[in-house]
């Protein structure tokens, strides 16, 4: 399983520790990843996302999943996500 956000793609970074006597060693910093379901109201049903914290508060400012895939670009999203996001389009367009 990957270390990437399914909704805002955010993944691994890399830095430093730095020690008290400026010694340098490599690491990687991981993005804080938890796995929610997430309900979509056009859909009527829920969705099993790997998401980060950050991501999981911006979905909830915005209102909710569908409002959240509505205005997210396809290349943060993961490929199960843009699939959710062409169910919602279809969903709304049919109704």
């Amino acid at each position: 399983m990957s270390r990437r956000c399914e909704l805002t793609g955010k993944g691994p970074m890399s830095g430093n520790n730095v020690s008290h006597a400026n010694n340098k060693t490599r690491r990687r910093f991981l993005p804080n990843l938890q796995d929610v379901s997430l309900q979509s109201e056009a859909l009527g049903r829920s969705f099993k996302l790997r998401v980060s914290s950050a991501a999981l508060r911006s979905v909830d400012h915005r209102g909710g999943l569908d409002a959240y895939l509505a205005r997210a670009k396809d290349d943060e999203l993961s490929e199960n996500a843009l699939k959710i996001k062409r169910g919602l389009a279809k969903a709304q367009s049919a109704a």
